[in-house]
């Protein structure tokens, strides 16, 4: 199927887009209410949108760019996250993603994943980013940006929210070939309350000296 990109501002989301992400999330994740799912989308810039030939939405992935307290970072926060499966493995969102995030000036990337997919993300595009299996030293600044971003419920790494979103068990399969992924294993060791919707929480650089190949070949497309 094919999809095109684009970064939409909250105020110019249509009510059928806000409708039609809510629904794409509620068809992949438990626990997301309306009322929640509008509030968090309530406390971004805007969403990275993922559209078919019709306009539907078939993937979106929410995005907060701000000035950290903690730190002389100007810091991109990922939210809400989904692409459906019919459309899984184009890299149009996360091209979208990576120009936008750098057009509005992020330097660091902050990222909490219920999934292991959205962690996956991190080793293809990026050299550096913590927490990783091989790199189990971590920087002090992941635990002063979590803190500062979720206060009380962040601990030993991982979120903890008390009404949590998480993901289907038809989408919590591992896929072929990635039953012994050093990156995959790692998360869940990491984050074992996952499946229940437990958020890992990951920073990442985003200049491009941290850019792998295949990230260099995104920020040029």
């Amino acid at each position: 199927m094919a999809v095109r990109g684009s970064w939409v501002e909250r105020g110019a989301l249509t009510s059928r887009q806000r409708s039609e992400m809510l629904m794409l999330m509620q068809s992949y994740f438990g626990g997301v209410t309306e009322d929640r799912f509008y509030a968090d989308l309530s406390d971004k810039d805007g969403v990275v949108v993922l559209q078919d030939d019709e306009g539907r939405i078939r993937g979106f992935s929410t995005l907060l760019v701000y000035e950290s307290r903690v730190a002389p970072l100007r810091v991109a926060y990922s939210g809400d996250t989904i692409v459906d499966t019919s459309v899984r493995n184009s890299p149009v969102l996360s091209r979208i993603w990576i120009a936008t995030a750098r057009q509005l000036g992020a330097e660091m990337w902050l990222l909490i994943t219920s999934g292991f997919r959205t962690y996956r993300f991190l080793p293809v595009f990026w050299k550096t980013f913590w927490p990783r299996y091989d790199m189990e030293r971590q920087p002090a600044l992941l635990d002063l940006l979590a803190r500062e971003r979720f206060g009380d419920y962040y601990a030993d790494g991982v979120v903890r929210f008390p009404e949590p979103q998480h993901l289907h068990p038809t989408v919590r399969q591992k896929p072929p070939g990635r039953q012994k992924d050093p990156h995959i294993a790692y998360f869940e060791k990491r984050n074992p309350g996952w499946t229940r919707g437990d958020e890992l929480v990951c920073i990442c650089g985003l200049g491009d000296d941290n850019l792998t190949g295949a990230g260099r070949r995104m920020v040029r497309a």
